[in-house]
């Protein structure tokens, strides 16, 4: 793990990071000699308990709530420009946010797939170009570390439009490297079955997280830990770092949410 340095602390901007995996990252970084601006779209309560939390753990850091739907392109790019104006830096972008709503081959529909594709596509695109144009202003580097999912490479077909978009942001992130290089990284991170749904019970998902290689799949502390490194080596761009305890090995023919004893 990196540990705090010495200097001023860097801006990191994270989606969706007032609770779950989001404030996971976020209580990580304010620990570990960062700044964060702690984004949410609805659950703006949960959002300012994450940022009490940081500033407990960190009393010399800053972490506020700037407040976005990201399904709007117009609100992403006023959330980025709000979040440089307030800190009067950004050092990285973490688009941790997703849409994630069941449907299939069968009922996909043009608004269903516009909904998951704005939030889960645009808007990170629409962030890393907004880190990457203020990153030229200051002369300096950054990084985008943009959540995937294992299933990218274990393929099943439910949560149509969901997959459909993360694939096409996995595709984005190799782009966005290509593009944005030197200033800008861009690296994705995958995590395997991690933390609980509300689709599933206990029992449920202590099987499912145990039908990995490895005998478990990712805990929210091995999410964290890939992120820090993304965020913190400077040899990784263009690459997708898959911590799933090896699910993306074991072929799938459905979605874990799914894979219920109810089901």
């Amino acid at each position: 793990m990196n540990t705090p340095s010495s200097g001023p602390r860097r801006v990191a901007l994270i989606t969706g990071a007032a609770q779950r995996l989001g404030k996971a990252t976020a209580l990580h970084l304010a620990t570990h000699g960062w700044d964060v601006a702690i984004h949410c779209a609805t659950s703006l309560e949960a959002a300012e308990q994450t940022a009490a939390e940081c500033a407990r753990l960190a009393p010399q850091g800053r972490f506020d709530v700037f407040v976005a739907k990201l399904h709007d392109a117009a609100a992403v790019q006023r959330c980025f420009a709000n979040v440089e104006q307030h800190f009067e830096r950004v050092d990285a972008v973490i688009n941790n946010a997703s849409r994630f709503e069941l449907d299939t081959a069968l009922d996909i529909g043009a608004e269903s797939f516009d909904a998951h594709l704005r939030t889960n596509t645009l808007a990170p695109v629409l962030l890393a170009q907004a880190l990457a144009k203020h990153l030229q202003l200051r002369e300096a580097k950054g990084v985008v570390v943009n959540l995937l999912d294992q299933k990218l490479h274990n393929l099943n077909p439910d949560f149509f439009s969901y997959t459909l978009s993360k694939a096409a942001l996995e595709c984005a992130n190799t782009m966005l490297a290509q593009a944005l290089a030197p200033q800008l990284r861009v690296v994705g991170v995958a995590p395997g079955l991690t933390l609980k749904s509300h689709m599933m019970s206990d029992a449920d998902f202590a099987a499912l997280h145990q039908q990995a290689p490895l005998g478990q799949s990712s805990r929210p502390e091995d999410i964290v830990s890939a992120i820090d490194f993304a965020l913190n080596n400077p040899a990784i761009t263009g690459t997708t770092l898959v911590v799933d305890g090896g699910q993306h090995l074991a072929a799938m023919s459905r979605d874990f949410s799914l894979m219920t004893s109810g089901s």
